[in-house]
This record gives C-alpha cells, structure tokens and sequence, in this order.
C-alpha cells in the first residue's frame, strides 16, 4: 500500500484508543466486586452502544446536571463515595427488566427532590440541551465538598436529576469530575418508551455540573479559566460583540448604504447574477446581505449551490455571473452552466491572479495520482473525490478510476450506498486526510451498533457489512483544508475546559479530535457535524425549539469552521428572532456565537480587545480586519479560522474576492474593450489522455452525484464503470 493511502481493519483503528467506550470505566475501579462485575459486564456486551458512540475524548470532565434541590446529610470521609453510591444505584435498577418499574423508580428519586427557589432559575443556571427546563446550581461547603441544587419542570428530568444529586451532592470535586457520560450510560435508560427523548437531559445535566465544580475549583484557587473565544451575541434588540476579532465581524453586518445602492446599481444596468461561498470576506458578505434586498439574483452558500445557484440566474435572464471563491469554485460554474446550455452566460472571476486552495492543490500532486493508481489496480474500485477540486483533477480521476462526487454532507451516505450496490467494490475517498480519517472512525465505531441501529443511518446495511467494508476502504493521507487544520488539540482542551455545555458546531473536515469531541455533543443532542449547510440548520433548528418553548434562554455555539460563517448566521438568527411578534410575555432569548480563534490573530486597535462593544453604535475608527496575519495555516496562537484564499490578503500583491474586486468586474461588464481576460471563467479546451474534453468528463461526476442525491442510489451509468473498471489502463 502507497504511503498516501490507508484501509481500515475491524481491529485497527486510526485513532488512539483513548475512547471510554474502549477503556475500564472509573466506576469499574471500586472494591466491591459484584458490583464491578456487573459494570464491567455491561462494559464488554455494549448493550446501550449510543452512550460510547463517538466519545474518543480523555478528559471529558463535563458536568450535567437537571437535578432538584436537596440538602444531604453528612457524608463520611472516603475518597470513593461517588463510585461506591453510583455501583449501588446501578444494582438497584439492575433487577428491573419491567419499563413501568424503572420508571417508576426514577420518579421516586424525583420526587424526593423540592424546588429550587426561583432567584436560581435563571439563564446562567440553565441546562442546555435539555428538552425541558432544567437549572443547577453548586458552591463549595466548608470542607470543600460540592453542593448541587436543581430543578426541572419535567418529573422524568426530576429523576435523572434525583439519581445525579444522590451520587454527587456532599462529595469532593474530584468525585464529580471523574464521573463520565459513558457511565451513565449503564443505567440503559435511552431505550425507554417516553423517555428515550428526554434521556440526554441527564448527559447535560452532568456536563453542566462539572463546569460549575471546575469554576468553583478556580475561584477557591484564585485561578483564571482562561480568556474566552470572541464572540457575537444576537438578540431581539441588537447584536454584541466580545473581543477584537467579533468586533471587526460585527462591523460590516452594518455595510455602508453608499456602497450596497452603488452595487446594485451595477447589477440591475448590467443583469449580473452573483454567487458567493458562505467563507467570505465580511465586508463583502455585509454588503452583499444587505444588496439581496434590492436585488434577488445574489445567493450566498456551500461551493456545491453555488453552481445551481448559477443555473437558475440563467434561467432567470442573467446575463453575467460573478463568482466569489476559489478558482475551482467558478470553474464547477461555468461547466454546470455549459452542461445546462447557458454557454452564453459569461462567469467572472474576482481576480486577474490564481485563487487557489489548499485542499483542491492536494489533489492535483502527483501523490494523488500516485494513489489512483493503486485504485485501479484493484478493481471493482470507486473514486469518491470532495467536491472541493478542480474539474481537471475530477476528469483525469475519473478517466483513471470511476468516480462521483461528494460533498460534506452526503460522502458518509455516498460511500454507504456504494457498498451496497457493489458488495465487493474496493473504494478511495480523497483528498481531505481528516475528512477521511473521520470517516473510517464513524464506520469502525458503527461496528459496535446493533443492526436495528444502524439501519437507521442505512437501510441496507448491518453490522457484519460494515465490518466487512473496513478493509476496502481507504483514503489518502496528504491533503488537508489550512483552516479546519487549526481545530486541533489546543482548540479542543479550550473547548473541554470552557465551552463544555455548549451547543458545538463542527466541519466534517475538522481534525480527528475536534470531530471526536462534536460526534459526543452529537450523541447527547449537543453538537453537530456536517457541511456549512448543516451547521446552518442546526443552529436554525434549535432557536427554533427555543422560540416554540417561550422561555428565557441564552444558547451558545461554538463555531467549528471558517468564521465566514458568521454572516449568514447572524442574518438567519435575527430575521428568526424579529418575526416573533411583540408581545409582554414574549421570551428573553439570545444566541452566541463563539469563534475559537486567538486574539493574536488580529491586528491591535485602539479598543481594547477584551472589551465588547454595541454595534448600534459601532466606531468608525475600528480598523480590524479578520484574516491571517502570520502566514497560511492558523493556529490558536497567532492565527484564526479564515481562509486566505477566500479573503483579502494583505500579504500578497493583489485583492481576491475584495468589495474593490467584485465593484471593478461590474463596472467593465459588459468586456468589450476585454480589461476583464484574466478575470473570466474560461473553458477548457484541454483533452484528457483518451482525447475527451476535461470539461465534460470533469463534470460526470458531478452529475453521478446529482442523480444519486435526486435517487438516493448511484447511477447506472457509473455501475457499469465501476463493473469494467478492470479495463482501464493507469496513467503514463
């Protein structure tokens, strides 16, 4: 096997097997040896795989906590009072088999519980996650043990949180942290009838209340946390910025009248459609949200719309597109466009130098064709290549081995199906290393799964086929994007440490970490991993869930992906938030957007970076731009999840994607006196090996994948490629 590639083995893993599902549980440790029988029975047998999937963390020291008040008496001194009283909860819940007995066991510790009083029912106090009302609250007593007090409207919640302040109200916070999700897990409450639902209440009520015994632990100390992550908080009444980095964010949601009236001048004269990837600049994305009001034909999205966005511009009468993004991006518009029969549409491109990326460059090395080359030696094979690549690297891929495109959101589903159609089918996924890693992860960890289970995620699929999957799958090792790549190890201990009961956004390009810690807030009804599309709607959907509730509450995300995000968050949160009509009793409700960057990624200003700042009122002074000031590739020291090629650099000798860029195609169009050459979109008119046009074989793919998301089945035009896969020569 080519140093590029790996395939994955039911006994192998590419990640370390630091995993609690892999590992002895805490509570497995104690003396009592039935007890630590039955804990390390449950272990081994799986029984409630959900609670371990995707928990490949360490040190998850969260806390959790929907429980009701309870003043306890006094413990005696041992070191293992939590473990001891949790093995003692498990054995009495043990014995009953009968769903009525259970819960009408759990009700009991509920019911025990009285309630909080209300000046702790606050946000601060509140249990994300939950689908009802849950708040905790902790101090330190007088011997340095931890104090909980909760409540929850739900008599369920009352019981999860009943079962948590017996085990952890009186012990050392120690105790409290050792504790893990996955322990609980042994308890098997998640396939209850009725309770199912509400059964990550008690992961995030755990969660919750380790953060508060970390922060009480701090403030005993005399210890900072740490400086948080800028952040953006969106309300009713306005936006907030946190930071110097959320504060030049925040600056251009508020673009300049002038400049977006100037714009739209230019687009209505000279019916000029624009398609912009969501990673753009801030500038250009504010003043583009604000000119979509004037003029429909802007759409900002994932490079996979961008082209469809395209298309129906066409249809509608465009007779330009201007393209912000990458080159490979304007380069899927103008064959999309072709292959639709708009050949007359002109595509622009914003700059009269390469736009490159560090992804779609990985995939045009001789490495990568290196790695074909060994797919083809071993057919049935199938190239499942990221849609973020050049149509020349997708058209000699595909001339090489059959291939179809795929996209954050659908490669797990892609690659599913092709198994399924072709049971001996040997696949390669490339180019981006963490997206394929992460792959490989989810398809090792569905191992552990029952067969109902992961029907679910594939109908046609059981575990004995995905076990025998593993070894036919493979990926390269040698292409990365330089944003995702700063969501590494630093970024995840900030996150664990600070952020661990917030909602946590993740690309499915992210490092192996990162992905483990979003694939356990996934799992807990917490966190997300997909596309930017997904992260979109997920945010979308639990404001949604906050709104129908209509109660007081501050949801926080932390954005696990480029910051170019942030707006059309913003834009999607406040129009959700201001079409709730006026009303006295109308909820209180916020969302924050975190950003994991550093703010020594950030040119200094006059303000001060730790302040925040009210953009009703923003100072024109503010002089910050997001982007990367030292070098490509950001780092939590010194870097920030922005994309150089998508934005302005100010290291390189010309503007890319810049508002000054996108106004001079404008102004030139239509080209007759031809200043915009180096700008447009052009074909290609260069051949593959065989003599075709890379256009229209770059582009096969393509359509492969858009037959497969329109059938939910691969084409069978790429079935017979793959079964005569065998008769393709290797490249010279």
């Amino acid at each position: 096997m080519n140093s590029t590639a790996i395939s994955i083995n039911p006994s192998s893993s590419p990640f370390p097997s630091s995993s609690p599902c892999s590992s002895s549980s805490y509570f497995s440790s104690i003396k009592n040896p039935n007890v630590t029988t039955i804990t390390r029975t449950r272990l081994s047998l799986l029984k409630f795989t959900p609670k371990c999937f995707f928990s490949d963390l360490k040190n998850t020291n969260s806390s959790f906590s929907c429980t009701h008040a309870i003043t306890s008496p006094p413990f005696p001194d041992t070191s293992d009072l939590a473990a001891s009283k949790f093995d003692r909860l498990i054995a009495e819940f043990r014995p009953l088999t009968n769903t009525v007995d259970r819960v009408t066991n759990l009700l009991k510790y509920g019911a025990k519980l009285p309630p909080l009083d209300e000046e702790n029912r606050t946000a601060k106090n509140r249990v994300m996650g939950c689908t009802t009302q849950v708040w905790v609250d902790a101090k330190l007593d007088e011997e340095g043990r931890v104090r909980f007090r909760a409540y929850s409207d739900s008599e369920v919640s009352r019981g999860f949180c009943g079962c948590l302040i017996w085990v952890l109200d009186g012990v050392f916070p120690e105790e409290v942290l050792n504790l893990k999700t996955d322990d609980l897990g042994l308890l098997d409450f998640g396939g209850i009838t009725g309770v199912s639902s509400r059964a990550n209440t008690w992961y995030n009520v755990l969660i919750s209340m380790q953060k508060k015994t970390k922060a009480l632990i701090a403030e005993k100390e005399g210890k900072d946390l740490g400086d948080p992550f800028p952040s953006l908080v969106i309300s009713a009444n306005g936006i907030t910025a946190k930071g110097s980095f959320a504060e030049a964010q925040a600056r251009y949601l508020f673009p300049d009248e002038s400049q977006v009236n100037n714009l739209v001048k230019y687009l209505k004269e000279r019916n000029i459609g624009i398609v912009a990837h969501f990673y753009m600049d801030p500038e250009v994305q504010g003043v583009l949200t604000a000119a979509q009001k004037q003029w429909p034909h802007i759409y900002i999205s994932d490079s996979l719309v961008m082209a469809d966005s395209a298309v129906k511009m066409a249809k509608a009468g465009c007779q330009f597109i201007a393209v912000l993004g990458v080159d490979f991006m304007s380069e899927n518009v103008r064959a999309i466009l072709d292959q639709a029969g708009y050949d007359k549409v002109g595509v622009y491109r914003m700059s009269d130098e390469r736009i490159g990326c560090s992804l779609a460059d990985a995939a045009a090395t001789t490495e990568y064709m290196q790695y074909l080359d060994i797919a083809s030696l071993s057919p049935p094979s199938l190239h499942v290549i990221y849609i973020n690549t050049s149509l020349e690297t997708k058209a000699h891929a595909h001339e090489l081995v059959p291939t179809i495109t795929c996209t954050s959101s659908n490669v797990v589903q892609t690659i599913l199906q092709a198994f399924a159609q072709v049971p001996d089918l040997s696949l390669y996924y490339g180019p981006d290393s963490y997206m394929g890693a992460n792959i490989a992860e989810l398809f090792q960890q569905m191992t552990l799964m029952s067969d109902e289970e992961i029907s679910v995620i594939h109908p046609q699929h059981n575990r004995d086929s995905i076990k025998s999957l593993l070894p036919r799958l493979h990926y390269f090792q040698d292409g990365t994007c330089i944003v995702h790549d700063i969501f590494g190890n630093e970024v995840v201990e900030k996150i664990n440490e600070m952020y661990c009961d917030a909602f946590l956004t993740a690309h499915f390009e992210v490092p192996g970490k990162m992905f483990s810690l979003a694939m356990e807030a996934k799992r807990r009804g917490m966190g997300v991993v997909g596309s930017t599309q997904n992260i979109l709607d997920f945010i979308k959907q639990r404001l949604q869930e906050a709104l129908e509730r209509n109660t007081d509450d501050h949801l926080q995300f932390i954005l696990g992906t480029e910051s170019g995000m942030i707006t059309s968050i913003v834009t999607t949160v406040q129009t959700m938030l201001m079409s709730v009509k006026p009303a006295p009793e109308r909820a209180d409700i916020s969302v924050e957007i975190v950003f994991p960057v550093s703010s020594d990624s950030m040119t200094k200003t006059n303000k001060n970076s730790c302040g925040s700042l009210n953009t009703t009122g923003v100072d024109d002074t503010l002089t910050v731009v997001p982007g990367v000031t030292s070098g490509e590739g950001c780092s939590i020291h010194g870097g920030c999840a922005s994309c150089p090629y998508m934005k302005v650099s100010t290291s390189q000798s010309f503007l890319m994607n810049s508002l000054s860029a996108l106004l001079k195609v404008c102004q030139h169009l239509p080209d007759d006196r031809h200043v915009l050459s180096a700008y447009e979109a052009g074909r290609f008119s260069s051949q593959t090996l065989s003599g075709r046009s890379v256009a229209d074989v770059g582009c096969e793919p393509i359509l492969h994948m858009r037959h497969f998301q329109a059938n939910r089945e691969l084409p069978d035009k790429l079935i017979h490629q793959i079964g005569h896969s065998v008769d393709r020569k290797p490249a010279s």
